[in-house]
């Protein structure tokens, strides 16, 4: 059987909307604002950090968040950028963040992949995040 790709149709809402959520997680993260982080995620989302620490569902996810989040160490300068979205169904969007963190000490770079679900009411959420520290070889 021949596999034929063809192109998920989309809406200029549901771009944007998943935009949102970008925008919701920077400035969270700048914010080091644990509920409002929170508040993007499907309860039965599963969360892999940088660090390959893998969290599954909510409670877990919430713990994590809570204890780390508030007391992080960043100066809180950091951005995300939707750098390619990828529509798997209508409801179902794989995205490809370009993560990156200032401080004084230098730039550290993020390539997080997240899995977004839309909820019959047409809410987007996180369903899945991959989180993949970049390291950047000085020799």
């Amino acid at each position: 059987m021949k596999y034929e790709h063809e192109r998920v149709p989309t809406t200029t809402a549901d771009i944007k909307a998943i935009e949102e959520i970008v925008a919701t997680v920077e400035r969270t993260q700048r914010a080091k604002d644990a509920e409002g982080f929170l508040a993007l995620f499907r309860p039965d989302a599963v969360w892999t950090t940088a660090h390959g620490k893998v969290l599954i569902g909510f409670d877990a996810i919430a713990e994590f968040t809570r204890a780390v989040l508030p007391g992080a160490d960043w100066d809180g300068d950091v951005t995300y950028e939707a750098a390619h979205t990828q529509f798997l169904r209508p409801d179902v969007a794989a995205v490809k963040i370009r993560q990156v963190y200032r401080s004084p000490e230098g730039e550290s770079q993020g390539s997080p992949l997240y899995i977004l679900t839309k909820d019959d009411d047409g809410t987007w959420l996180l369903h899945v995040g991959q989180n993949t520290e970049v390291r950047v070889d000085t020799a």
